[in-house]
């Protein structure tokens, strides 16, 4: 020690100095945290991702709306109905409540005097009225009689399920007093008087049952209310009727005319549908094209979609992973060999081989065997590169080599103490193929390359293609399946990347 420091060290106060471990016993602390698993760690930083947790709720709702939608709903994906095909959503209970929604709404535009009086006719007759409210009006001015006289029209909206109004309908003697017995029971008017196309001018609309010149306006009484023209020609009376009369019928009104061997009534088709199905009409997200129940439809589709793509996922994960296995442990030629392989699969296009599958493959197997050949041919390759990356990671590391020592076997060594340390970028990878078989399938049923109406009943891909041809007229056709498939792709993603991002190595044990 040189002069200089046994100085400065004379000069430093004695009460400066303090023996640390002085009668101290020196041993280990024990550690104040819990250890946590990978798995719980991966958990904690997923969980701070608030996007991914977000997306993993949505993506939890949607699987269960495709899990109870079909059971909860009283309309099977098979069940059409022709007469409300492209409806918007319904449910009287809710649509009584004025609050604009469920209403059954659609808007027509310019509808002059003799529309407005269609659908007064519609209202006074079934005591269902079609307009829920007017939008608006417009004035114009147009020459009539040498004279320039103002008309009006009204934007309204009317609801589409009391606007169907009268349809005709032939019975046979047996159904016909069927209906009768049903209408006593209820005191549901199903049957309507008949009305003869000569007493309105020709007009054959079945909801009309007012007199009315040739142009369809119609005829009215000293007092502004309309005339009925109900026929009472008992001579072309196709059966007896007993059973309830409307109001104003003095037993007079005929109800059935003779067509060949059975009956022509007019009914109000609100009240028939009730009849055949035992409840009013209720659909909740409106109808399609075919008539089908979309809130039903949506979740049969989605239902097939996604037990589809994770059968897809687990059969390319399974032959995925045993191929990038022998890959990456074993390298060299052998390694070469399976990548040449693996390259002539990438490149045969998945719209061809499908397509080829269906028009030949589909006879002996079956369509939806053969498109789950379609995927699982080239599907698996992805994942064996992943899985082959892995390995090559792994296998030289410390663990592996001490297992080789102890005489681990190759079948051990791969299988128990590579691939499980690979496990979590492989599940995540998983994951995100998911949203893309899903994609890969709604587009070869859109585009109809593929149909699998008959096996599972509907699918996405089926249901967009069939709302497309009346998007302009009846959007929520096209909107509802949309709305779904665009949030499953989206919080399938999302979710995927928060898998990534909780699974990699280089962030374990860092807090946020």
């Amino acid at each position: 020690m040189s002069m200089n420091s046994e100085f400065d060290y004379e000069r430093i106060p004695a009460e400066k100095f303090r023996f640390v471990q002085e009668n101290e016993n020196i041993h280990d602390t024990e550690l104040q945290t819990k250890a946590r698993s990978f798995f719980a760690d991966a958990f904690l930083r997923f969980s701070k991702n608030k996007s991914s947790v977000i997306a993993a709720w949505i993506l939890l709702f949607l699987i269960l709306y495709s899990i109870f939608a079909p059971i909860i709903s009283q309309y099977d994906v098979r069940d059409t109905d022709k007469m409300y095909i492209n409806f918007p959503s319904f449910n009287r209970k809710i649509a009584d409540l004025g609050i604009g929604i469920f209403d059954g709404a659609k808007t027509y535009d310019s509808q002059n005097d003799i529309a407005m009086a269609f659908w007064k006719g519609i209202a006074e007759e079934t005591g269902m009225d079609p307009v829920i409210k007017k939008l608006r009006s417009h004035e114009t001015e147009v020459k009539y009689r040498g004279q320039m006289v103002k008309r009006y029209t009204y934007d309204i909206e009317v609801n589409a399920y009391y606007a169907l109004g009268m349809v005709y309908r032939v019975f046979s003697y047996s159904d016909y007093k069927k209906i009768q017995d049903w209408q006593n029971e209820t005191g549901i008017q199903v049957i309507y008087p008949y009305v003869e196309p000569d007493d309105i001018s020709g007009n054959t609309n079945p909801s009309i049952w007012y007199k009315c010149d040739a142009s369809g306006a119609p005829i009215y009484d000293e007092n502004g209310n309309f005339i009925p023209a109900y026929s009472t020609h008992t001579e072309k009376a196709g059966a007896e009727y007993n059973s309830i009369r409307i109001e104003g019928d003095d037993g007079s009104y005929v109800y059935s005319t003779a067509k060949s061997g059975s009956v022509q009534c007019r009914v109000c088709y609100y009240n028939f549908y009730i009849y055949n199905n035992g409840h009013e009409p209720s659909f909740i997200l409106g109808t399609n094209v075919m008539g089908m129940d979309l809130f039903c439809a949506i979740g049969v589709g989605a239902r097939f979609s996604l037990i589809f793509a994770i059968l897809v996922s687990a059969i390319n994960l399974t032959i995925g992973a045993v191929y990038g296995a022998i890959q990456g442990y074993y390298g060299g030629y052998i390694d070469m060999a399976l990548d040449r392989i693996s390259d002539i699969l990438s490149g045969v296009p998945f719209v061809v081989v499908t397509t080829l599958f269906q028009l030949h493959l589909a006879q002996r197997v079956g369509i939806v065997p053969s498109f789950l050949f379609a995927f699982v041919l080239t599907g698996w390759i992805g994942m064996a590169a992943l899985t082959r990356k892995q390995f090559y990671r792994f296998k030289g590391q410390e663990f592996v080599m001490a297992a080789r020592t102890l005489g681990a076997s190759d079948r051990r060594l791969m299988f128990k103490h590579i691939f499980p340390n690979a496990i979590g970028t492989i599940i995540t990878s998983c994951a995100l193929v998911i949203p893309g078989v899903i994609s890969s399938e709604t587009s070869m049923t859109y585009l109809g390359i593929v149909d699998l109406s008959d096996f599972a009943g509907t699918t996405i891909g089926t249901l967009l293609s069939q709302g497309n041809a009346s998007a302009t007229t009846s959007p929520h056709a096209m909107l509802w399946p949309s709305l779904f498939l665009g949030l499953l792709m989206i919080s399938f993603n999302l979710f995927g990347n928060g898998l990534r991002d909780a699974f990699n190595p280089s962030t374990r044990g860092v807090e946020d």
